[in-house]
């Protein structure tokens, strides 16, 4: 079946039903050509043919008869369209139309609305689109990129004449405001071209970037021609042929997911990625396929960010002469810096391979920098070209590279530009390995390289003086170190052998222990780095999903640490690790998991061999003599107290801090009758930015199932559950909430409803909820299979599991269910999300306060595979 542009055959007169069959013959030849065809030929034949049925439509209405004519604009108007692209139309007129012109146009439109045709559409005379430009940057550029189609053709060089000699944006005011709005448009994807969900037109390094740098020489030149760059100097061929390559490759990915889409999308969503690498040609099993589109993707768009850097700022020198009056300050023979920016002295500053290390220190000696100067950027370009080797075989380099490590601002800006112009990649052949390395998971929301750059960012962070705001632990600990540069690099390499098979911890220790070895780093350094990237994820794993409350937990945790100063330097590496994973990751229950695990390991290495059930008695007396002191001072006596407290268990004693301690008990005593229970309280008594929920009631079978229902109905989540019973038949049960969105519930209407909602429920006025929310758009794309895993329990008569599972609204109230009707009593949950895959760790007896047998294992773990297979 053909039916390209040239023998498309549109009925005539066109209906409606006639027109969309023609379109869907159309979009059917395109999708079986986008397999072989050249991209630029299809978005060219597409619009083609969209100018046939618009010359049509134009006949059929007889528009040719008023003084009127039919403009494309905007993308339309470059000549190159993808399957489901907006269709911009200008309808130009010279004087009033008449009232069938008007109905004509009307008519018009109307018929490209019903074939389904994403068409915007303005009527104006030129006074009119004078006046739209002025006050709207985007119309400006719209006209810009305007081309005639049909109708009267004397407004083509009226119109003309218009945008070359009455544009109401000078180049510089147009300059300026193009420049905004990219910038604004980067900071909506966090100002990196690494995200792992991608907008294609629009995110840092994306189609839009491209056509920035046309409408800005379009303004200021007058052409139509990308070709003229190269004329006027601004760009060579090379550059040119190498934007063109990334262009080429960015439409492909547009064109196929419009297709795969099925209607206008840019957001290169997970949903979409593997049907997309499959069009896109890309073989491989599982993720592989994905995993190398994506890579292929990162490169484009990391070159284009760069061409469009160095464009701008050629721009910059030539429209708004910003090299005009800049202070100049000579470093040496071979680098200067003008204004803010560093430049070369001379085209052969690079010549020597170990100026390109040398010439990022100097970024760091010289704190008034703030960019490369665009020049320099072209022989940065140009000089990576010529590289044969890493520049770490280079013995004078790993010198230059240590010297920038251990600068006090060496991991600051310079490591930044060191990434950004991938001198990182050039200089440590690992790094090169993930540049652009995908992890198709939704718990990275960047690539290995760009997660590994913004981690070693967060610590240089540390030693600013924001960072030390923010994080105040962490920069009096990096204060202390004597040599923040092994913590550095403890972040470079802690994940640098990701995507190579086999365990990326294992991996990268070995990497990092040849690097010491290479750069004659010394002996205790390279073990202290080697054993914090072999061990970087066991700080976050413990305050996650044990119980950080148990000695023992504390006890085995200090045994692998062994020393304060490896506790120190995994501390901060744990922190800036999270932080520069998922920007939605880092919350304040996070932050105090990690601090308390740190305090408590501290506090158990500073003792001599310390014995867990000492530690465990002294902190229920420290506890125990802090509550009661806030107790005594809001007025409560020492008996009533003790009188409350003894009913009470060693165990809570030991979960809860004074603060809550306190806050429990005088509202239990304010309790003078069964009648009025449950006590519901909500609120952040240790002021650690998350809601704590407590609820007192008289004895309660399945109590966790019920409220665990009513949390997901009122959409929070739980962190961290602990469920205990008094000794004399009251349970009191602490539950740690957030809102989807990670922040702490705050609103008093909802904290109304969600005790009304519980009182009513735990009373039994009403069923607790059964809500069954649809799973995200996002996890449909993720399988995981569910897991259950028996692991060791401290107290024999308990039985913990660890739950692997896709992570789905309800998981939790869904498992308690399922624990309700095995009649199992949960005493302790912990609630652990790492991106699509939950991991879940509770802690359970039967109703008997007995451990689960084999028998009743196999039951349970049965049950709850076959619960969460059900949609």
């Amino acid at each position: 079946m053909s039916a390209t542009v040239s023998e498309l055959k549109w009925p005539q007169p066109l209906t409606v039903s006639a027109g969309r069959d023609c379109l869907e013959r159309y979009q059917q030849w395109s999708a079986e050509a986008f397999v072989t065809a050249d991209i630029e030929s299809l978005l060219t034949d597409r619009s083609a043919m969209v100018d046939q049925l618009l010359r049509l439509l134009w006949q059929q209405f007889a528009l040719s008869e008023h003084r009127c004519a039919l403009f494309a604009v905007g993308g339309y108007g470059r000549g190159t369209l993808h399957p489901h692209s907006d269709i911009d139309l200008l309808f130009l007129h010279e004087n009033e139309l008449t009232p069938a012109a008007q109905q004509a146009i009307s008519e018009m439109v109307q018929i490209l609305w019903d074939l389904r045709l994403d068409v915007g559409h303005s009527v104006r005379t030129i006074a009119e689109c004078e006046l739209q430009a002025k006050a709207d940057v985007s119309v400006a550029t719209s006209l810009l990129e305007q081309r005639f189609i049909c109708g009267d053709a004397d407004l083509a060089p009226e119109l003309r004449h218009f945008l070359q000699n009455r544009m109401p944006w000078t180049s510089d005011q147009f300059y300026q405001a193009k420049l905004a709005e990219q910038n604004q448009r980067h900071e909506q994807f966090h100002g990196t071209a690494y995200n792992l969900e991608p907008n294609i037109k629009s995110s840092a390094g994306g189609l839009r970037d491209i056509q920035t740098i046309g409408w800005i020489a379009k303004r200021h030149f007058h052409t139509q021609s990308d070709e003229s760059l190269v004329q006027y100097g601004y760009i060579s061929a090379a550059e040119l042929l190498e934007l063109r390559e990334h262009q080429a490759f960015l439409w492909r990915v547009r064109f196929a997911l419009h297709l795969e889409a099925g209607k206008k999308e840019d957001r290169l969503l997970f949903d979409y990625q593997p049907a997309v690498a499959a069009r896109l040609g890309y073989e491989g099993k599982g993720k592989a396929a994905v995993e190398a589109m994506m890579k292929d993707y990162f490169n484009a768009v990391v070159g284009v960010a760069e061409l469009n850097d160095m464009l701008l700022q050629f721009f910059a020198q030539t429209i708004l002469s910003d090299a005009k009056h800049l202070a100049t300050q000579i470093i040496d023979d071979d680098f200067k810096i003008l204004g803010e920016g560093i430049a070369a002295q001379h085209d052969s500053a690079f010549a020597d391979q170990r100026n390109l290390v040398r010439f990022f220190l100097a970024i760091a000696q010289h704190q008034q920098v703030r960019y490369i100067r665009a020049h320099t950027i072209r022989l940065l370009r140009n000089a990576r070209r010529e590289l044969e080797q890493p520049l770490s075989d280079d013995p004078e380099c790993r010198a230059l590279f240590m010297q920038l490590l251990r600068h006090p601002r060496g991991c600051g800006l310079a490591f930044e530009l060191m990434h950004r112009h991938k001198i990182m990649a050039h200089y440590l052949p690992q790094w090169a390995h993930i540049v652009g390395q995908m992890q198709f998971d939704l718990f990275h929301a960047y690539t290995v390289d760009e997660h590994t750059f913004r981690l070693v960012r967060n610590l240089y962070r540390y030693s600013t003086t924001q960072g030390a705001e923010e994080f105040p632990l962490c920069a009096e600990l990096v204060a202390r170190m004597e040599h923040r540069e092994w913590l550095y690099l403890a972040g470079i390499f802690h994940d640098i052998a990701k995507g190579r098979g086999g365990d990326h911890s294992e991996l990268g220790e070995h990497d990092a222990r040849n690097f010491g070895l290479q750069h004659a780093l010394a002996e205790d350094g390279t073990e202290l780095i080697a054993w914090l990237v072999r061990n970087h994820l066991v700080m976050s794993v413990t305050a996650q999903k044990r119980d950080i409350h148990d000695p023992e937990v504390i006890e085995q945790f200090a045994q692998q640490v062994a020393t304060q100063q490896r506790l120190d330097y995994l501390y901060c590496l744990t922190v800036a690790d999270i932080r520069a994973t998922n920007s939605s990751l880092w919350n304040n229950w996070k932050a105090t998991l990690l601090e308390n695990l740190y305090q408590a390991t501290t506090h158990y290495l500073q003792q001599q061999k310390p014995s867990p059930q000492r530690e465990m008695r002294q902190r229920i007396h420290q506890h125990q003599s802090h509550a009661m002191g806030l107790l005594l001072s809001a007025g409560y006596s020492a008996q009533q107290v003790q009188e409350t407290w003894a009913r009470f268990t060693a165990d809570y004693f030991l979960r809860h801090q004074p603060e809550q301690i306190a806050w429990h008990t005088q509202h239990i005593l304010a309790v003078a009758d069964d009648e009025l229970l449950p006590l519901i309280l909500v609120g952040d008594e240790t002021r650690q930015g998350t809601t704590e929920l407590f609820i007192y009631h008289l004895e309660h079978e399945h109590l966790f199932a019920e409220v665990a229902a009513v949390l997901d109905h009122q959409n929070l989540s739980i962190h961290d559950a602990q469920i205990l019973a008094t000794r004399d038949g009251f349970v009191m049960d602490t539950f740690v909430v957030l809102q989807e969105d990670g922040e702490p519930l705050t609103d008093a209407r909802r904290i109304e409803a969600l005790k009304q909602e519980l009182h009513d429920v735990l009373r039994g006025r009403r069923r607790a909820p059964s809500t069954q929310r649809r799973i995200p758009r996002r996890l449909r794309s993720f399988k995981v299979k569910t897991k259950i895993e028996f692991v060791p329990s401290r107290n024999a008569r308990r039985t913990a599991f660890e739950l692997t599972a896709l992570d789905r609204p309800g998981l939790v109230a869904r498992v308690a269910k399922v624990l309700q009707q095995l009649e199992l009593n949960i005493l302790t949950a912990k609630i652990s999300t790492v991106g699509e895959q939950a991991e879940d760790l509770f802690i359970i007896t039967t109703a008997r306060n007995t451990p689960l047998d084999e028998t009743e294992r196999q039951r349970l773990r049965e049950q709850i595979i076959a619960t969460l297979a059900e949609h």
